[in-house]
């Protein structure tokens, strides 16, 4: 028997009733028969797991939460009641690691905390029960409200978290909790300066609250205000000398500032009081990656597996070295890894990526594939982005942003030449034409600057997902004055990303999408799309596990149409802003470098100097996941690496349409 959408929801009620009221059986068989035409149903699953664990059916619960874990792996009741049905089941190292696996999910979930309490009282752990009974306390001392937007947000309901959020706060203006709550839910909607303001107004009210301040020290690194983070991260670290979480906070933004022997020095400070700490061993690899220190990243990273086998950051930092070659041993030990049980949701998402680059490295290609497809997967599973979403958001740029609305504000903006913007998708080459220009006398290489994507966040406005965004129809309700601010509020805002030069360069690869705002704000800065081979460019891009962000490449048919996608709005900004862009094709490049240094230079009015041929030699941190591969003279090694892998790739061809062809038109 199956049911219909109309009375699925009737049926959870019911469940929901049944369960309160003691009959498990009876709920246990209404979720059976709605998850029959609706098995992915999260709240069906979930009531599922609930009732067979009271009806004792230990097997059938831990399965239909592994399939509930498998579609939100980033939902925390479903390793709560995890962790509840393995202390049912006498488990009680399991319920641990459930418990805490739900705590990083959620925090908020107060009852996880104090089973966590009890389970190490009973195993003699006092520090680690103290620290979770203290946590649980917390969250039981927190008005409703506030714990309400919280399992909110972390549930991935943010429009309802943020309504929850902004309504308490009404009420209780000068609740830190509640403005952390809200400025968590701004900076995963992207509104940096938003959360940023919150928590400024958090701390006025509670300036020795560690948590808050914690919090506004990352805002502002993801708002790259490094040199005020540091300043923060130090006075923090001066009022706890010898914690050791603020000691490595202080190095990671060391880090941030270029003072890498600081972050070394602090890095080494932690790990004498945490020894072998794989977090630190990671974080240290990375800032030497950074710096350029190649062999003692590597060894940073293998002290890290080392110690600590499931830290898949560690593995991954190898991986993503992209230079590193791993051993047999140290295959065999991520197959180990990713076969366990015991390991974290992202551990196994980043192992199966750096299974994949160690296969490929072996010309094991079919096996190589089903590690980066089961890794995109995984990482799919967490994303809440939609291809279709994303088409109709670039056709949408395409609408407003005609020729007539350009010839209607000529003269406006603000006229300063100093941005070059390298634009276009991840893995086509960016890194390496931002060297490239970096190394010229006149051009500060900088990095990925958010400040575009900020400010066509704020245009949009506040919305609920039904609700069409105010950008970019905004734009053409702007005025002349508008544009000259906004681009003045974007020069002053990146000054200080830069050196001596003149020029300055942003790369944030995905604000093609925003080519129109730039020339309204920006007239006269200069543009290049980085273009790459669609196949070449779409797989990289697949199996690259990124920091942050760049969730179309979690797919073959997502990047594929992506891909389409950019590729038709970059005609249309050639179209309606002729000359505006200079493409630069990433083959072209590789087979005629001075060529196209030369055609770059002259694009944005720069003499040729010779050491742009010799970028490799330019001393600079580079933060991408290039930064091996542009210390090295140019080479041709990434050209083909995409054709082993070409009988796994029809869906990539499929998405990709007539781009795979017309890419150059």
């Amino acid at each position: 028997m199956t049911v219909t959408d109309s009375n699925q929801g009737g049926m959870l009620r019911d469940a929901q009733r049944l369960i309160k009221s003691g009959d498990f059986q009876a709920a246990k068989s209404v979720l059976s028969e709605a998850l029959l035409s609706d098995p992915d149903n999260q709240d069906a699953l979930y009531f599922h797991a609930v009732s067979a664990r009271y009806l004792g059916e230990t097997e059938t619960a831990l399965r239909s939460l592994r399939s509930l874990i498998a579609i939100a792996p980033d939902y925390g009741r479903a390793y709560q009641e995890e962790g509840h049905t393995y202390t049912k089941a006498g488990n009680r190292a399991r319920a641990l690691l459930s418990y805490q696996r739900a705590c990083q999910c959620n925090p908020a979930l107060a009852a996880s905390w104090r089973r966590q309490y009890q389970i190490y009282t009973a195993t003699g752990e006092p520090v680690k029960a103290s620290k979770a009974l203290a946590q649980a306390d917390w969250i039981t001392s927190l008005p409703r409200d506030v714990v309400a937007a919280m399992n909110h947000l972390y549930e991935g309901r943010l429009f309802k978290a943020e309504q929850i959020a902004r309504a308490f706060l009404q009420n209780h203006p000068k609740n830190v909790e509640g403005m952390r709550a809200l400025a968590e839910v701004a900076s995963r909607f992207s509104v940096l300066d938003e959360a940023e303001f919150l928590l400024e107004s958090a701390r006025s009210f509670a300036p020795d609250n560690l948590a808050i301040n914690l919090d506004y020290v990352r805002i502002l690194r993801k708002r790259q205000k490094h040199s005020i983070a540091l300043g923060v991260a130090e006075e923090l670290s001066r009022q706890n000398p010898e914690d050791p979480v603020f000691l490595s906070q202080l190095a990671i933004d060391s880090m941030h500032n270029n003072q890498f022997d600081r972050a070394f020095e602090l890095f080494d400070r932690v790990l004498t009081k945490i020894p072998d700490d794989p977090a630190t061993l990671v974080s240290r690899g990375h800032a030497l990656k950074t710096f350029g220190r190649h062999g003692d990243a590597v060894d940073a990273y293998q002290r890290a597996v080392e110690v600590a086998p499931d830290h898949g950051e560690g593995w991954f930092g190898l991986a993503n070295l992209k230079t590193y070659r791993f051993t047999d041993q140290e295959i065999d030990k991520m197959r180990t890894q990713e076969k366990s049980d015991r390991l974290t949701y992202q551990s196994r998402i980043q192992i199966c990526f750096s299974l994949g680059k160690a296969l490929e490295d072996f010309a094991q290609f079919e096996e190589a594939f089903d590690y980066y497809a089961r890794g995109n997967e995984m990482k799919r599973a967490q994303s809440r982005y939609d291809a279709a979403d994303m088409s109709a958001e670039l056709s949408l740029q395409k609408e407003i942003c005609t020729a007539e609305l350009f010839e209607s504000r000529a003269g406006g903006g603000c006229d300063l030449p100093d941005p070059i913007f390298i634009v276009g998708l991840p893995r086509a080459g960016s890194t390496l034409l931002e060297q490239i220009l970096a190394s010229h006398s006149q051009v500060d290489g900088t990095q990925e600057l958010p400040n575009i994507l900020a400010l066509a966040h704020r245009l949009r406005g506040r919305r609920n997902r039904t609700e069409r965004s105010a950008y970019p129809a905004v734009l053409q309700e702007l005025n002349d004055d508008d544009f000259r601010t906004m681009g003045l509020s974007y020069i002053e805002d990146t000054r200080m990303h830069r050196g001596a030069g003149a020029y300055f360069i942003d790369k944030m690869p995905n604000n093609f999408r925003h080519i129109g705002l730039i020339h309204l704000i920006l007239p006269n800065a200069k543009i290049i799309d980085a273009r790459r081979e669609p196949m070449a460019c779409c797989f990289s891009g697949f199996k690259q596990l990124f920091a942050e962000g760049q969730e179309f490449t979690y797919g073959l048919r997502e990047i594929g149409q992506y891909y389409r996608d950019y590729v038709n709005l970059m005609h249309h900004w050639g179209e309606v802003l002729p000359g505006k862009v200079l493409r630069v094709q990433h083959e072209e490049v590789l087979d005629d470098l001075e060529g196209q240094v030369r055609r770059m230079l002259s694009f944005c009015d720069l003499p040729f100097e010779r050491q742009c041929l010799d970028f490799h030699k330019t001393e600079r941190t580079v933060k991408t996941a290039s930064s091996e591969q542009v210390r090295k003279p140019i080479n041709k090694a990434g050209v083909d690496q995409w054709r082993p892998f070409n009988s796994y790739l029809d869906p990539l061809r499929d998405a990709l349409g007539p781009a795979l062809t017309e890419y150059k038109v």
